[in-house]
């Protein structure tokens, strides 16, 4: 039996996916096919939706507005990354776009910039990094797009918090001290998380005092040093994919 390799590129459709369903492209999707990747009629590429898990796709019909894509086999199934939230405070533009691509490389389910005290940038673009989750998702083999949330305060965030989802808080001031791995640990990865990640100049103390006060919040160290908001996305990230998530 040959096995035949998988297309190279991916493609992320907002459309049904099964054998035999056909895909019309938008104008920007046929542009960055046909325009840009120069594929033709008879190609093939790999598609998902976020549901249906990876197919293999044909191109039938390729223009310069548009162009019809059909399916032919699965070639992975859909794989949910864990019940896991990333919530963190937008730092400069190309350092958020940073984070929000190594949260889908690193399975989060959803993303959620959050505004805190210190945090620098008042406003977000929630279109634009949604399409930023996107694009990474079809350059890392992910099968699931995370929902990108509008920017939220971390006050009316907590206040809404859902039950019985816990947060693995990276708190700044327990530089240097024990990780604190035992309490999550002790939680288990079986049930909802986050994480939260500061920004650049910190927590305030107010905002601190009311995270250890909650029950479903437990404070780590990221080791001896203070990291940079983006580097500390991606520290806390492998921290719990490797000792509660699917790494393990």
């Amino acid at each position: 039996m040959v096995r035949l390799m998988k297309p190279k590129i991916r493609l992320y459709v907002e459309h049904p996916l099964g054998d035999g369903q056909q895909v019309s492209l938008t104008r920007e999707q046929a542009h960055y096919l046909f325009g840009v990747m120069r594929l033709a009629v008879g190609a093939e590429i790999a598609l998902f939706n976020g549901t249906a898990g990876e197919w293999r796709a044909e191109v039938m019909e390729a223009g310069k507005r548009g162009g019809v894509l059909e399916c032919r086999d699965q070639t992975a199934p859909q794989q949910m990354p864990p019940d896991l939230w990333l919530c963190f405070a937008p730092i400069k533009k190309a350092r958020t776009d940073f984070i929000v691509e190594k949260a889908v490389e690193m399975g989060a389910r959803r993303i959620v910039p959050v505004q805190t005290s210190f945090t620098n940038s008042e406003r977000i673009r929630q279109d634009r990094l949604q399409a930023h989750a996107v694009e990474a998702a079809e350059q890392c083999g992910a099968t699931y797009v995370p929902e990108v949330a509008g920017l939220a305060r971390l006050d009316r965030l907590l206040a809404d918090w859902p039950q019985g989802r816990q947060i693995m808080f990276c708190d700044e001031a327990r530089v240097g001290r024990s990780s604190a791995l035992t309490g999550l640990l002790a939680e288990g990865g079986a049930r909802p998380w986050a994480i939260l990640i500061g920004p650049e100049g910190g927590f305030s103390q107010a905002e601190r005092d009311r995270l250890h006060e909650l029950p479903y919040a437990h404070p780590v160290a990221l080791g001896p040093r203070i990291l940079r908001a983006e580097t500390a996305a991606v520290a806390a990230l492998t921290l719990w994919q490797t000792y509660l998530g699917d790494w393990r």
